[in-house]
């Protein structure tokens, strides 16, 4: 036993070094304020601490990650380890870009909050059809590829939310080193994920993971799902199934968790500790867990928050939040509960179905429509209760 996170070493194309199986993403850092971005500097760095000395050196980021903080403190914590001792990641805002000088701020922003010289890992951040536009201005990849070309980027990819078409029309449009795909159990056809590993599959393209356990839903399951897990591994948590699942597929380099406390650090490192792949009866497991919980009518949010803020008030992860609680359990008091306090002004029946969410939601989603549905269900158990 190594106590460290490790697989057998495996080569992916294009790639000379060894990013760990387990990446830390540092989108869910903890907060001192849910409503607010600050993140808690003394337990997010005691994370990251636990994770380094346990063999995690991968460390992704992003610009927009709270609010722009989590730059400033990954770039903060990880300088006093030796920058050749880790592997960094962070994204291209495309939305924000203009002109190619607004990419060349950005970047050298990046840098210069995450105080290193390079990215070892450098995303075009959550590309779909429509924001795909911007890339396919010449100059702003060719600034891309020249920063690659004087190592200030060792390796050029993209993080994906569409379609497998779109997909397979980015990946074949420029050369790219790796992609980042939402990969997990549930989504592997719920939204169609086999499919997109197929694809970079072709390529030889290695694959970072995000979301292999959807925003913490596959470490709630109901627990009718979650007793069968349990009971052939009483001693691993409901997310260690999910997190060994992307980790067993053959074309992934790195499983990517957005950790917000230490004990799912602790958690995520024991499960790939000396890490070894599914099973056929450990598939056959989840598969029968996948589908106990499909009969449970939840919502497939993620809690990305990229449909937010919403023009008219509503706290659309925040109501979906509470809804899949009821989903799963049926505690019709408690979701009145949680519900309510969110705040007259953050709940379902405010939405007038704009439709501006639906664009902006990389879950495909139908918002409106689903809130509509939540609002009738809370008048319904409120009508229910208070007879």
């Amino acid at each position: 036993m190594t106590n460290k996170v490790s697989r057998k070493i495996k080569q992916f194309k294009g790639i000379k070094e060894n990013p760990s199986i387990l990446g830390f993403g540092c989108m869910r850092l903890p907060r001192l304020d849910p409503e607010k971005p600050d993140i808690d500097i003394k337990q997010a760095e005691e994370m990251i601490d636990y994770a380094y000395t346990h063999g995690v050196n991968y460390f992704d980021t992003a610009y927009p990650y709270h609010e722009g903080l989590s730059e400033l403190f990954i770039g903060e914590v990880l300088k006093k380890y030796p920058r050749d001792s880790f592997y960094l990641a962070t994204k291209m805002p495309g939305w924000e870009l203009k002109t190619v000088e607004y990419a060349k701020r950005i970047f050298n922003e990046q840098l210069k909050k995450c105080q290193v010289d390079y990215f070892d890992f450098y995303l075009c951040h959550a590309l779909s059809k429509n924001n795909f536009e911007i890339y396919k201005k010449p100059e702003i990849m060719d600034f891309l590829h020249q920063m690659k070309k004087e190592g200030k980027i060792r390796h050029l990819g993209f993080s994906f939310h569409d379609t497998p078409e779109v997909l397979d029309e980015i990946i074949h449009t420029y050369p790219w080193d790796f992609v980042q795909i939402q990969l997990n159990y549930l989504d592997w056809d719920f939204q169609n994920a086999q499919k997109q590993y197929k694809i970079i599959e072709s390529y030889g393209v290695p694959i970072i993971v995000m979301e292999p356990v959807r925003g913490g839903t596959l470490a709630n399951l109901s627990e009718d799902a979650a007793s069968i897990l349990k009971e052939v591994k009483p001693d691993q948590s409901v997310a260690s199934w999910a997190i060994r699942y992307a980790a067993s597929k053959d074309q992934v380099m790195t499983v990517l968790s957005g950790m917000s406390n230490l004990e799912q650090t602790v958690d995520n490192v024991k499960t790939l500790t000396d890490f070894a792949p599914l099973s056929k009866d450990e598939q056959k497991t989840i598969d029968q867990a996948l589908k106990v919980f499909l009969e449970n009518n939840t919502i497939p949010c993620t809690n990305c928050k990229y449909c937010m803020p919403c023009d008219h008030g509503v706290d659309i992860p925040s109501v979906f939040k509470a809804y899949n609680k009821y989903a799963i359990s049926k505690f019709g008091r408690a979701f009145i509960k949680e519900y309510e306090e969110l705040g007259k002004e953050k709940l379902a029946i405010n939405c007038v179905a704009c439709g501006e969410c639906l664009t902006k939601c990389p879950q495909n989603i139908d918002i409106p429509k689903r809130m509509k549905e939540i609002d009738q269900i809370y008048q319904e158990l409120k009508q229910k209760y208070s007879n």
